[in-house]
């Protein structure tokens, strides 16, 4: 975690340099640059690990731990002394006007860590060096494992494989999954299945791992093609002639050939040449943890097993193929192959443990908890050897991203821009980062996280020996000696800050730069203590409720996120926070009384010229004066009646809006929203709270005649229950991509869309409608990728013809009407009965998730 101190302190000295609310006193700007320095060309060197093989060596593992303490303690020293400065000036100095920094008092300490740090750079580098030699082996994967479960993917898959070979091109297909789903077990099953055979003059399996050598891979592959052939001849030719000699042999015949456990495309590159260079019907069949290599359509994720395929694989492990379990122990068996949620290795892994040991039904009861000896011994087993190499794996600055996804509770649905606004303000990567929420830099581990008890627990276990974060979910946790330079308080028991011992040892985390509550809500008053956490930048307590502003948190000068749930009136010293960044307040209970006027925030607000997101529930904008917010980009929760062109003038790169409008008091501002879509270039969100009725239509009082000029790209409306004729505006915007329609957003059952309408949509959602049918002109929704339906009751048919004809469409349905999902059953059955897999439907229940 060397890299991510250093990005942090990187961005931090360059918020210093930038600033143009601090003057330097001579020669501290020169002090900060030469420590600048320093971390430049540490982490060029920390990045060259990207570039080698992933070294376990214990001490570059142990040289990354010296080197993060080093740079964390200079990074503690310049943020001390900054805020000392900050605080003492701040008192007698205008919010606007000009702070002095003098660091002159300090240059001793940070040359000093300055030297030590030039010192470990240089040991790394030499470690890296030394330590890159070490080679993998390549061996052929047929250690024969019956597959139970996945049989509807092994259908599917194979079907792709064979289908096409009448054809002569080339065809890759991925499997992609996190580590122990599976992926290997599939395609050996599917390399070995007597059907597969009899399509091929050929077949070879092999096993690439993390690091390879092109000479050896393809030693393997001929030993393969041709098993006669004299394994002491081929390890005597170059390179060059062994892709000769490859050429040659896949040349005449047809060969599936399998890529198991591929980390990287290199290896594609490498051989691609061979494989396209032949018009000989050959198949390629690749198995990836990292998603990010596979192109194209082929692409399959492979997924966890259910509960009834659980329980059959840990059965067969248990007591063999033929033996049935006892009948005492099968409801214990159930919930202990339930626990390990449908991680094929993890189900072995205790299956393993279980057939050892006496089956009486007192242990497997204990076995069947959660936190029980079995679980916890086979994650021992496996996490650390098999999980934590993607983790390994992960480039340098993503590393300190997925340990980040764990200070969540297990199972916290974090929204994309919540995630996003706290990574940037803990000052973890370049300013150039950016996770969007539609496009996760790693969908398996994101599915590791929401799915696996043990993935997660493993990673809390990683980030509190990497000192990234500690948790607070008892009073033992929270005493716990050998804590202090923990970064993060993560905070999921919010009760235990009653607790006087509690709040006295918030004292021995000062160096803390976040705490986060993300216990269950708590509506009652707790006492906060920021007293001592003076270097905080992150401080989210939006699961407690506040009935006062915690005044302790304007000396927070370094803060650069601040959520909280509370009812009142920000102080207009707010604006004494130059450096946030995130300002989110909402109120206890997410309902504005019809009957009174809202409340409007501080003028000064318009002084905090850092701010980035800005969300407040329950007040509006003040008029600007002539001033700008210059950085803000999303606004949230605000009333129509903050939606001028004035205000948003004021505003120039505002590009996501959500509005929130009462049905009783902002009737007249309903069609508000058609106003800024003419205005705004970006995300607009409009939700009616408070609804009154949602059994009738809603009309506008009046609608504008053309909206051909906005220029929004997503649109999500809830809760307005307008005529589906009134969609007919919406359908001209040449911009729109994403439409999102929840609650009733559109009322009628018929929506007759027109030609040519929606032209450049992608994303069509709708959810919660009483629509029952639903026809579509010619050459409407061209563009169309996605659809997703969400308790569609009432719906009858999905539009056969035209729709999404120019993209491949895939289709989800949650708890929709059974009618509806034959319609789109049957299209997608349609277009494979003629080889086509244009359309894919997927149907849920909301149950499953």
């Amino acid at each position: 975690m060397a890299y991510a101190a250093v990005i942090s302190l990187k961005t931090v000295i360059e918020r210093l340099l930038k600033s143009s609310e601090i003057s330097f006193v001579p020669p501290s700007k020169k002090i900060i640059k030469s420590a600048y320095k320093q971390l430049l060309s540490l982490q060029e060197v920390l990045k060259r690990f990207d570039n080698r093989s992933r070294i376990s060596s214990e001490r570059v593992n142990a040289l990354d731990g010296e080197i993060r303490e080093v740079v964390r303690k200079l990074e503690d020293v310049i943020e001390s002394r900054v805020s000392t400065q900050i605080l003492s000036q701040s008192e007698e100095i205008h919010p606007l006007l000009v702070l002095s920094l003098d660091m002159v008092e300090v240059k001793t300490e940070i040359d000093s860590l300055n030297e030590k740090l030039k010192k470990m750079e240089g040991e790394y580098a030499t470690e890296i060096e030394d330590n890159d030699a070490v080679s993998s082996r390549i061996y052929f994967g047929g250690n024969k494992s019956k597959m139970v479960g996945l049989s509807d993917q092994f259908q599917e898959i194979q079907t792709r494989l064979l289908d096409t070979m009448e054809t002569c091109q080339l065809m890759a297909v991925y499997l992609v999954g996190m580590a122990g789903i599976g992926k290997t077990t599939l395609a050996v099953e599917l390399f070995e299945d007597p059907l597969t055979t009899s399509h091929f003059d050929a077949r070879v399996f092999v096993t690439i791992g993390r690091k390879y050598h092109l000479k050896a891979i393809l030693e393997d592959i001929l030993s393969q093609m041709n098993p006669e052939t004299d394994k002491i001849l081929l390890k005597e030719r170059d390179v060059k002639e062994l892709k000769r000699m490859m050429y040659q042999n896949l040349k005449a015949k047809t060969y599936l050939i399998v890529l198991d456990d591929v980390w990287n495309m290199q290896v594609w590159d490498d051989l691609g040449r061979l494989f396209h260079a032949n018009k000989n019907r050959c198949r390629i069949l690749l198995t990836t943890r990292v998603e990010n290599i596979c192109s194209g359509s082929d692409i399959y994720s492979v997924r966890l097993l259910n509960e009834e395929e659980s329980w059959d694989l840990l059965r067969e492990k248990v007591f063999g193929e033929e033996s049935p379990c006892p009948p005492q122990l099968e409801k214990a068996g159930k919930k202990i192959a339930e626990n390990c949620e449908g991680l094929p290795l993890l189900i072995v892994t205790v299956a393993d443990i279980l057939f050892k040991v006496d089956k009486t039904t007192e242990y497997w009861k204990k076995a069947a908890e959660k936190d029980s000896s079995v679980f916890m011994d086979a994650n021992d087993q496996i996490m650390s050897k098999v999980i934590l190499l993607s983790y390994e794996y992960l480039p340098q600055n993503l590393k300190s991203l997925f340990l980040y996804m764990e200070v969540f509770p297990q199972n916290y649905e974090s929204p994309g821009t919540k995630l996003e606004n706290l990574l940037n303000a803990e000052g973890f990567f370049e300013p150039t980062f950016y996770i969007t929420p539609e496009e996760p830099v790693s969908k398996n581990f994101v599915m590791m996280h929401k799915k696996s008890f043990m993935t997660w627990h493993m990673y809390n276990i990683e980030a509190e020996k990497n000192k990234f974060f500690h948790v607070v979910d008892s009073y033992n946790t929270t005493l716990a000696q050998g804590k202090e330079n923990h970064r993060r308080l993560c905070i999921r028991n919010n009760i235990l800050f009653a607790i006087k011992d509690v709040q006295k040892s918030m004292a021995s985390f000062s160096n803390a730069r976040s705490l986060l509550c993300f216990g269950p809500y708590h509506k009652y008053p707790l006492p906060i203590c920021l007293e001592y956490l003076r270097l905080l930048r992150v401080f989210d307590a939006v699961t407690i409720r506040l009935y006062e502003f915690p005044m302790d948190v304007l000396k927070l000068v370094q803060l650069r996120y601040l959520a909280l749930t509370y009812d009142g009136n920000l102080p207009p010293s707010i604006s004494k926070l130059r450096n946030l960044q995130v300002l989110i307040i909402l109120r206890h209970l997410n309902i504005i009384s019809s009957c009174e006027d809202l409340s409007y925030l501080p003028i000064e607000i318009w002084e905090m010229q850092e701010l980035n997101h800005l969300q407040i529930t329950g007040s509006n904008l003040p008029d600007p004066c002539g001033a700008t917010l210059p950085n803000l980009s999303r606004l949230f929760d605000i009333s129509p009646r903050c939606c001028t062109k004035k205000l948003l003038e004021r505003i120039p790169r505002l590009e996501m809006v959500r509005v929130q409008f009462d049905y009783a008091r902002d009737i007249a501002e309903s069609s508000k929203w058609f106003d800024l879509m003419l205005n705004l270039r970006g995300s607009l969100y409009c939700v009616i709270s408070n609804p009154i009725s949602m059994s009738k239509t809603m009309v506008p009082p009046s609608l504008p005649n053309s909206l051909d000029t906005g220029g929004i790209g997503c649109l999500s409306l809830s809760g307005f229950g307008y005529p589906w004729e009134y969609m007919r505006l919406i359908a001209t915007l040449s911009c729109l991509t994403v439409l999102e329609l929840r609650c009733y957003a559109f009322r009628g059952a018929k929506w007759e869309t027109q030609e040519k309408a929606f032209r450049s949509l992608k994303v069509l959602v709708i959810e919660d409608s009483d629509l029952v049918q639903w026809t579509v002109g010619i050459k409407a929704f061209r563009c169309l990728e996605h659809l997703t339906m969400k308790r569609c009751h009432k719906l009858e048919e999905i539009p056969r013809r035209y729709f999404g004809a120019s993209n491949r469409l895939k289709i989800e349905m949650v708890d929709c009407n059974p009618l509806g999902v034959a319609c789109a059953k049957e299209m997608e059955q349609w277009d494979k009965d003629r080889g086509s897999d244009f359309r894919s439907v997927s149907v849920r229940s909301s149950w499953d998730d």
